[in-house]
């Protein structure tokens, strides 16, 4: 077994005994633009109005906290059961600030966006301004999304 040394911030070791067939971590490329483009894709996703689409977006483990419902969403159907309401009033996003933060294999993205919505009986137009948090994993070769938290900005005087 080989072994491995990792220094905490220079101030506590830890040895680690990994198995002599172990690999090391292999990381995607990734940049800042390229996480803007996930963006791009999940926003491309809701205009089909097609919740397997969206849902095909996350990862199997992956949790939803949406702007527009008090449930928790952990699993592929409850995701897609969210999107299956949502997409009904044609939502349309727009970042209007961001911060990324790029790691191996996973990578964030936060900041503020507003979402257009049209009623889909009454026709009435509105827009959700929130705050989010997309997390990012690469999974079977693409990116996805691992979290997905997004709450409305509070109402200032």
């Amino acid at each position: 077994m080989a072994k491995i040394y990792l220094a905490l911030s220079g101030m506590i070791g830890l040895t680690l005994a990994m198995p002599s067939n172990a690999r090391p971590m292999q990381c995607a490329p990734v940049s800042e633009s390229q996480i803007k483009r996930e963006f791009d894709r999940f926003n491309a996703a809701w205009a089909t109005k097609n919740p397997d689409t969206v849902a095909a977006l996350f990862t199997p483990n992956a949790v939803l906290l949406p702007t527009l419902s008090d449930e928790e969403r952990t699993t592929p159907a409850g995701i897609r059961k969210y999107f299956v309401y949502f997409l009904k009033n044609s939502p349309v996003g727009h970042i209007d600030s961001s911060s990324i933060r790029l790691g191996c294999n996973m990578a964030a993205r936060m900041g503020n966006w507003s979402v257009a919505l049209t009623d889909h009986q009454t026709g009435h137009k509105s827009t959700a301004r929130a705050r989010y948090t997309f997390v990012y994993r690469y999974d079977g070769g693409k990116w996805r999304i691992e979290h997905l938290h997004s709450s409305l900005l509070p109402d200032m005087p």
